[in-house]
Formats: structure tokens, sequence, C-alpha cells
């Protein structure tokens, strides 16, 4: 195949795709590419690859020029097969977004360059996703650790026989919809009495007043359904 041959096979693809020499050089870039960046063919081709996406990683070596590493650089150490990982570049529009990349080697028999085909796909939601969902494991953590000072757990006043069966089914992991079916109460009489439930106990979201009016079963559900509390948490 001609390198003409594969240019044109790549603008087929419905992921930015592009080449570089392994000086890291853009001898290629289709439309798809143009439309995840933001930069038509006209501005990068010719210059290096890592200049105009400054692309970040955590392996240390340069993220998206060629070289030897280029065909085998794998985060576990391994080699062969095509290398998949995630890198944070930047776009035209000056804003830096995830994109995970595979890399396939293309040497030209004729010539005896070699190109390196880079496939590139939009991740940056699921790698955002995951960034807030860590943070939001660690503020479970914390309100765990919390949980073994007695001393906030003294409610300024009882919780009432409502409140606790509130209380009881969060713990239980159900959702907010659920819990105000069960009980026949509306959405609004909910959020009322998850604010009163908050004050009473010097809390500020329900994950918080669950941890600090069931210590010891709220740290087992947090361990166990860890995930459930951050993803439901702004339910009400």
């Amino acid at each position: 195949m001609l390198e003409t041959e594969l240019f044109a096979l790549l603008e087929q693809t419905a992921d930015a795709a592009y080449t570089v020499t392994e000086g890291g050089e853009i001898c290629s870039w289709n439309g798809a590419a143009e439309r995840l960046f933001g930069y038509p063919a006209s501005e990068v081709l010719h210059r290096n690859i890592d200049d105009v996406l400054e692309a970040r990683d955590t392996l240390g070596t340069s993220a998206l020029a060629g070289g030897a590493e280029a065909a085998t650089r794998h985060r576990d150490g391994t080699s062969g097969g095509i290398p998949n990982f995630d890198l944070e570049v930047r776009t035209r529009s000056g804003g830096r977004i995830w994109v995970n990349v595979s890399t396939i080697v293309f040497d030209n028999q004729r010539t005896g360059r070699r190109l390196f085909v880079r496939l590139e796909r939009d991740v940056d939601l699921r790698r955002r996703n995951e960034e807030r969902f860590y943070r939001m494991v660690q503020v479970a953590r914390q309100l765990v650790a919390l949980a073994g000072d007695a001393s906030h757990h003294a409610p300024v006043e009882p919780l009432s026989e409502q409140e606790l069966r509130i209380l009881k089914l969060f713990a239980e992991g159900r959702n907010s919809a659920t819990i105000a079916r069960k009980l026949s109460i509306s959405a609004q009489t909910l959020r009322n009495h998850l604010h009163h439930i908050n004050h009473k106990l010097r809390t500020h979201t329900r994950l918080e007043a669950v941890t600090h009016a069931r210590p010891s079963r709220a740290h087992r559900r947090l361990l166990q359904f860890g995930d459930q509390w951050v993803i439901r948490r702004d339910e009400c």
C-alpha cells in the first residue's frame, strides 16, 4: 500500500486519525481529527504532534511522537500488539480533553519510511466521571472516619419515627423516588424530612446523616455500596 492510499483510507474512519513520522512530524490528518481537535489539516501538517496537542500522560515518555517506544508502549511494561491508552490533549480552542489512543505501525516498503498511525476516540466524559467519582469516594471515607467520633452523633433533638424510617431506607440503598413511593409521600415532603434530619443531626447531606446516625452500619454500607452513595447523593 502506498502512503497516499493509506491517507485516503484513514479519511473513511469515524475515529480521529493521523500519521506521524518517527520524529513526530504530522504527515496526514483526517476530517474526524479536525472535528475532534479543532485544527484543520492546513494548520498541522508538517508540524510536530507533541507541539500541536501537548499530550500528557503518566509514562514519562514522549506521548504521541514516534520513536522506538511507539509500537510497544504499554502501562504494564509488556510489548507487542496495538497499544491502547488514555491521554489528555489540547484542542485548538485551548481546552483540554481526554482521548483513547491506538497505534498502528506502517512501514513503507518502497521508501523504507516508517509511519505511526494514531486512532483516537473522545473519552473525556468517562474520565471526568471517574475523577469525580474518586473525589466523592474520598469524601465518603472522611465521613466514615468522622462517624467514629461520638461528639458528632448527639442530635439537637430526637428524630421522629418517619425520619428514622427514611434514614433506614437510605442505608439499605434505596433511592429517593423509591422511598417516596414506599412511604406514600411527595418528593417535596421527602426533601423537607431530609432538611429536618440534617438540622437535628448537625449534618449537611443524607450520606453524612446516615453515617452519623448509624455509624457501624453506614461504614459497612459504604464499603459495599460506595458507588451507589456517590451516584445518588444529588437525587434530593
